[in-house]
C-alpha cells in the first residue's frame, strides 16, 4: 500500500509563535487509548481477535504506550471482559516489545488480575465531581482516594508504574461546571500516591480553549506541566483546538484515539476521544516531533472504522485516506 503524501497546511503564521517554532528537541508523547477507551462504549461485543488486530496494527505506528484493556466487573464494562485474553495475546505477540501496555484498574482485585496477567503498568482512576465518582464507580471522591492509596501502594511495591485519570476536569454531566480546586485536589492526591502522571479528562467534552486555558493555568501553579497530561474528548468539536491551547501551556502528552472512538458507558452524549489522525497532523504541521507515523495510523482509523460499521469520526484521516483512493 503507497504511502499517503500529505500537505502540510497554510496559515501557520496565524498560531503561536512559543507553539509554531518548537525547539528542534521538543517531542509530544501520544498515549493511545483506542483499544481500551475507544472501544468500551461500542454496542455490540467487539471480538477480541479484532481487539488483538487493532493492538497489533498500532504496534507498528511508533506509539510508545498502548492501552491494552481494563479489569474492571464485566457486569459495569461488559465489552472488556475478555482483559485476560488480550494481555494473554500481547505476552504472546508482544513480549520483547518496548512499548508500554498499561491496563486500567479499579480497585485491588482489578491489580492482582492485572498482575497476573502479566500487566507491568495501571491507570487508576477518579473524578473531580461527586455526581459522577457515584454513577461510575459507585462511591465518593474521597472513598476512591482512600481506595487507590493502596491499589498504588501495591502497585509499586510490586514495581509497576501507576498512572492516574482525572474525569469531568471541566463539567459533569450530573453536577454540571467542576470548580478547577476540586480538579486540584484530586490530582495533587493521586501524584502523593505515586502516579508519575494525571491525565486531565474532559469526559464530555464540552471545553474550550478558554476554559482549559483557565483550568491549567490554576494547576500549573502547584503541579509541573510534565506531571500532566490532555485527554479531550471532541464532542462539541473542540478536541484539536484544545490541545493546541494546552501546547501553549506546556503540555506534551495527549491520549488519543484512531478514528476518534470512544464515547463513555456513563456520561450520556458523550462522543469519543479526539482523533489521534487530527492530532497529529496538527501537530507535525507545527514542527513538532512525536515518532508516531500518520499514514499509518490513518489507514488503522479507516479499517478499524469499516470494521465496526461506524462513520470515521477523524476529519484528517478520511481526508487523507480518500486523497489517496482519488489517485488510484
Amino acid at each position: 500500500m503507497p504511502p499517503i503524501k500529505y500537505p502540510r497546511p497554510t496559515g501557520h503564521n496565524l498560531l503561536p509563535p512559543q507553539v509554531l517554532r518548537p525547539k528542534s528537541h521538543e517531542y509530544v508523547r501520544i498515549v493511545d487509548v483506542s483499544v481500551r477507551d475507544g472501544l468500551q462504549n461500542e454496542r455490540g461485543f467487539v471480538p477480541t481477535e479484532i481487539k488483538c488486530e487493532l493492538l497489533d496494527r498500532l504496534t507498528r505506528t511508533g506509539l510508545e504506550a498502548i492501552e491494552a484493556t481494563s479489569f474492571v466487573s464485566p457486569k459495569w464494562v461488559p465489552q472488556l471482559a475478555d482483559a485476560r485474553k488480550v494481555m494473554g495475546h500481547i505476552k504472546r505477540a508482544h513480549s520483547a516489545s518496548k512499548i508500554r501496555f498499561p491496563v486500567l484498574v479499579p480497585n485491588k482485585g482489578g491489580l492482582e488480575s492485572a498482575r497476573a496477567a502479566g500487566a507491568t503498568e495501571i491507570a487508576v482512576f477518579a473524578s473531580a465531581s461527586e455526581g459522577f465518582s457515584r454513577k461510575n464507580i459507585n462511591c465518593s471522591i474521597e472513598e476512591s482516594l482512600r481506595r487507590y492509596k493502596e491499589v498504588c501502594l501495591l502497585a509499586l511495591q510490586y514495581g509497576m508504574k501507576v498512572r492516574g485519570y482525572v474525569s469531568c476536569v471541566i463539567a459533569c454531566p450530573y453536577d454540571g461546571h467542576t470548580p478547577p480546586e476540586n480538579v486540584l485536589r484530586v490530582s495533587q492526591s493521586l501524584l502523593d500516591m505515586g502516579c508519575f502522571e494525571i491525565s486531565l479528562g474532559d469526559t464530555i467534552g464540552v471545553g474550550t480553549p478558554a476554559t482549559i486555558g483557565i483550568l491549567l493555568n490554576y494547576l500549573l501553579k502547584t503541579i509541573p506541566s510534565h506531571s500532566l497530561a490532555g485527554h479531550f474528548h471532541d464532542t462539541y468539536g473542540q478536541g484539536v483546538a484544545n490541545v493546541v491551547k494546552a501546547l501553549e501551556m506546556g503540555i506534551r502528552t495527549f491520549d488519543a484515539s484512531v478514528g476518534g472512538l470512544g464515547g463513555c458507558p456513563f456520561a450520556k452524549g458523550a462522543t469519543g476521544n479526539v482523533a489521534m489522525e487530527d492530532v497529529l497532523y496538527c501537530l507535525h504541521s507545527m514542527g513538532f516531533k512525536t515518532g508516531v507515523n500518520l499514514e499509518m495510523v490513518a489507514d488503522i482509523g479507516d479499517w478499524i472504522s469499516k470494521t465496526l460499521a461506524r462513520n470515521n469520526s477523524s476529519r484528517c484521516g478520511t481526508a487523507l485516506v480518500n486523497r489517496r483512493r482519488a489517485k488510484l
